[in-house]
């Protein structure tokens, strides 16, 4: 299992481009699900990548468009200035898989 995982995650840090995040969304203080997330890449679970990972994890999900955040770490400080995050800035429903992927995304502005 810890193989798999260190390949899947190796995998998605070779195949998500990092995507810089878009201006607007919502506001970074209107998350109420935990830190706001930088993840490399941000696509609907329908994806081959995010397919692959939830399927290796056991997660099924009903909506195949929902978003979900591959390879993501918590932003726990905001600079100013900065936002620490070269790739996208969301807030996730579900954070709880280790930082391999957070489903139920949506972009927030720092």
């Amino acid at each position: 299992m810890q193989f798999k995982l260190a390949f899947v995650t190796a995998a998605l840090a070779s195949l998500a481009a990092a995507t810089p995040a878009p201006r607007g969304g919502e506001p970074a203080s209107s998350c109420s699900t935990g830190p706001v997330q930088c993840c490399n890449s941000v696509v609907p679970a329908s994806d081959s990548a995010a397919a692959g990972v939830l399927s290796l994890l056991g997660i099924v999900l009903q909506d195949l468009t929902v978003a979900v955040g591959l390879t993501c770490s918590p932003i726990t400080v905001i600079g100013v200035g900065s936002n620490g995050c070269s790739a996208q800035a969301v807030c996730c429903e579900d954070n709880s898989h280790g930082g391999l992927i957070s489903i139920g995304c949506v972009p927030v502005q720092l």
